[in-house]
């Protein structure tokens, strides 16, 4: 695959003053081989496996960079849920095995590892129950550990003891990493129809359908679109908004997947797929709620922000797919609110709310990421908060997430700060109506009629 003169002069340009950059190359790599009878076993050959396979990661992301002058922000790495993984182990304390993780990572000088995860959408196997119990103590001994659990699919319906469950394990996260703002909520997602090759963080792991290794990447961008937004006329229809949306993701992407391919051809490994999603971050300018201003709104949140981000979500998505045929992930557009400036500005302006971000999950990438709440929020709220979001991704039979904190010691109108990609964000107020009852009756909400689908 190669750029024409154009297209180059055209990314360089992007680069230098639009933000533009390639968020992060992830390698996902099996761990099937590495299950054991204990922990402590299991544990050191994830190590060894991690460190003998991602050794090249690093330097290669770098040389690419030089060569191409095109910024690669994260590199990273996902795995087997660890739930397959240490199934076999006798013991019941999963921890050691994310302090390998993490272990490596730093070895390998990558910025996050994901996959201390488990799929339990239709129910729990013993290795499941071991790795949800973990997971608090898991995230508040690491740094670059992330974690996911799949909770709902369309297929299967929402698992309600899941969701009860991770009410509380999102609390106790919170309250073991007080210090930092209940920094270990923040590499913690729950998921509905979560994708096997998802490049980003938290919720990256490497799908049971996946090769022994492979290369997938996560694009960016918001910057450039916003720029190519504002320069169109006032008197630009609608249509035409979405043409030029189109068109620049396309670009966008065939930089992408060339940064991809090449990474993976010297790594030795399949190249996966290109995440269109654009991901933004706390520079200015460099957002999605700037792009929804640009469209047309006095500041996001307000009517018509849900319509406005359905636009953006699928002009990016049309205009990657003809850049590419391997389009995988999550692919549209992320809205979490600490590492998006526009959207922590309509958080302080009063005109974004915890409901319209929720409406708004409806047509964008993902769902409720990096959302701070006050930390009396209980548990059974925050399980019903995870159930409406799962239901939004079941109905529709797309993926959705919750990223939530409920950040100890804050209320409404405080800050949390995370620094870097993670960013800070301010405690939004949560509905304090009581949705206890619902949450305790636990059991099975079943798949929509929609999923009959053989």
């Amino acid at each position: 695959m190669k750029l024409t003169r154009d297209e180059i002069i055209e990314t360089i340009r992007m680069v230098q003053s639009e933000n533009l950059d390639i968020r992060t190359v992830t390698l996902g790599i099996s761990l099937r081989d590495c299950a054991a009878n204990t922990v402590s076993e299991t544990a050191d050959k994830i190590y060894t496996k991690l460190v003998t396979v991602g050794k090249n990661l690093v330097s290669t992301a770098r040389q690419l960079e030089m060569e191409y002058g095109i910024p690669i922000i994260n590199k990273r790495i996902s795995v087997t849920p660890i739930a397959m993984v240490a199934e076999s182990c006798k013991e019941t304390d999963y921890a050691p095995i994310a302090k390998a993780m993490d272990r490596a990572a730093k070895q390998l000088g990558i910025d996050f590892i994901g996959g201390f995860s488990a799929l339990v959408q239709k129910g729990f196997t013993k290795g499941d129950m071991n790795l949800l119990n973990s997971i608090p103590d898991a995230l508040s001994v690491t740094e670059r550990v992330c974690c996911s659990v799949n909770v709902a699919t369309s297929k299967a319906g929402i698992n309600m003891d899941a969701v009860r469950a991770m009410g509380k394990i999102i609390k106790k996260t919170a309250s073991l990493t007080a210090d930092e703002d209940g920094l270990g909520c923040a590499k913690l997602v729950v998921f509905a129809n979560a994708p096997e090759d998802n490049p980003f963080m938290a919720g990256a792991f490497h799908g049971p359908g996946e090769p022994e290794a492979t290369i997938n990447v996560g694009i960016s961008g918001p910057g450039v679109v916003n720029t190519v937004i504002r320069r169109l006329p006032k008197e630009a229809d609608i249509g035409e908004v979405s043409e030029t949306i189109k068109k620049m993701a396309f670009k966008i992407t065939r930089v992408g997947e060339l940064i991809g391919r090449e990474a993976a051809r010297r790594l030795g490994v399949p190249f996966g797929i290109i995440d269109l999603s654009l991901a933004p971050t706390p520079a200015v300018g460099d957002s999605i709620a700037n792009i929804l201003e640009a469209i047309g709104l006095e500041r996001c949140g307000a009517p018509g922000t849900t319509a406005t981000l359905a636009l953006l979500n699928d002009a990016v998505k049309k205009g990657g797919a003809m850049a590419t045929s391997y389009v995988g992930g999550l692919s549209g557009a992320f809205i979490p609110v600490s590492e998006d400036a526009g959207m922590i500005r309509a958080v302080m302006d009063g005109a974004l709310s915890l409901e319209k971000l929720e409406a708004m999950t409806c047509v964008c990438s993902v769902g409720l990421d990096m959302i701070a709440v006050p930390g009396d929020t209980t548990e059974e709220t925050i399980s019903a908060i995870i159930a409406d979001e799962m239901a939004l991704g079941v109905i529709n039979k797309k993926t959705t997430a919750v990223r939530i904190i409920p950040a100890p010691g804050k209320k409404t109108g405080d800050f949390v700060e995370f620094g870097g990609l993670l960013g800070r964000a301010p405690v939004m107020p949560v509905n304090t109506f009581d949705p206890s009852v619902f949450v305790r009756r636990g059991g099975q909400i079943p798949p929509p009629i929609q999923s009959m689908t053989n």
